[in-house]
């Protein structure tokens, strides 16, 4: 019988350099789409799909992420005597509640792998979640959601993929496809970051996973991959022989906040979206010459 996934990771250490100097002193997580942090969309995917454990992984003195997601009675009251009531629901009602947050470590930007590996001793020899906040998903069910359903199918390590331009391919990691039924495809290996003309395929790993502790054994070995990081999809290929690994193509979009232009994008397609500024964005983008 297939486990729950109960716990999710959320690697926030990075240092955001393309959007200096904005991540001077804010982690890239905490940008805004519209009126909401990227960490509360991922958080929030994450409590919809039945995970309710977040362990956030952020570099020291970096606490804005905690008090974001720590109560704030001042605000609340104020919010409260003056009668906005919107406001107050947004930080308080409506606002996300996981059952436990905690908080790991990560010194030094060793990478994806690292981070993963920083946050072995909150996470446990259990299956676990890990959630890129800057891969953000507009997706019904949420990403999350179709993963975690997926994942009581097949077990193993589930990475959630798409398919990506052959020149993008050296931006990811790239499965090996085995087999594929066009939503569901079982990788015999992952390539972290191949040449065009040495990529397996265009199927590119995106920042959703659902990973088996396995992955913390090899990660312990602090081996560098491409870039001189410790890459999470090298641990991946390294425990194939008894862990086995499958992509799924989501039924959503991607918005890869992480580059100015996705940013951007996201904030566009997410304000569409709302019923309260669809309307006046689309006159407003129309308006622009």
């Amino acid at each position: 019988m297939i486990k729950p996934v109960t716990k999710a990771v959320f690697p926030v250490a990075g240092l955001g350099t393309r959007f200096l100097p904005a991540t001077k002193a804010l982690a890239k997580e905490m940008l805004p789409v519209v009126d909401k942090p990227l960490i509360q969309y991922a958080v929030e995917e994450a409590l919809d799909a039945g995970i309710e454990d977040m362990i956030f992984v952020a570099a020291p003195g970096r606490s804005l992420l905690e008090d974001h997601f720590a109560p704030a009675a001042k605000l609340e009251a104020h919010l409260a005597a003056r009668g906005k009531t919107a406001e107050l629901k947004s930080v308080r009602d409506g606002f996300p509640a996981p059952r436990r947050v905690a908080f790991a470590r990560q010194d030094q930007p060793l990478g994806l792998g690292h981070a993963v590996w920083c946050a072995r001793d909150l996470v446990g020899r259990e299956a676990f979640a890990v959630v890129l906040a800057d891969d953000l998903m507009m997706a019904t069910p949420g990403c999350l959601r179709q993963m975690v359903d997926a994942y009581a199918k097949t077990g193993g390590n589930l990475v959630a993929v798409e398919e990506v331009p052959e020149d993008r391919v050296g931006r990811y990691g790239i499965l090996d496809v085995a087999a594929d039924d066009g939503t569901l495809a079982r990788a015999r290996a992952v390539v972290e970051k191949p040449a065009p003309a040495e990529a397996p395929s265009r199927l590119a790993v995106i920042g959703r996973y659902i990973l088996q502790p396995e992955v913390f054994d090899h990660l312990a070995k602090k081996q560098t991959g491409a870039g001189g990081e410790i890459q999470l999809t090298d641990a991946l290929a390294a425990t194939m022989a008894t862990v086995p690994l499958h992509g799924l193509r989501i039924d959503g979009r991607r918005f890869d906040c992480g580059s100015k232009l996705g940013f951007i994008e996201a904030n566009v397609a997410f304000a569409l979206k709302r019923d309260d500024l669809g309307g006046d964005v689309k006159k407003l983008l129309r308006s622009i010459p």
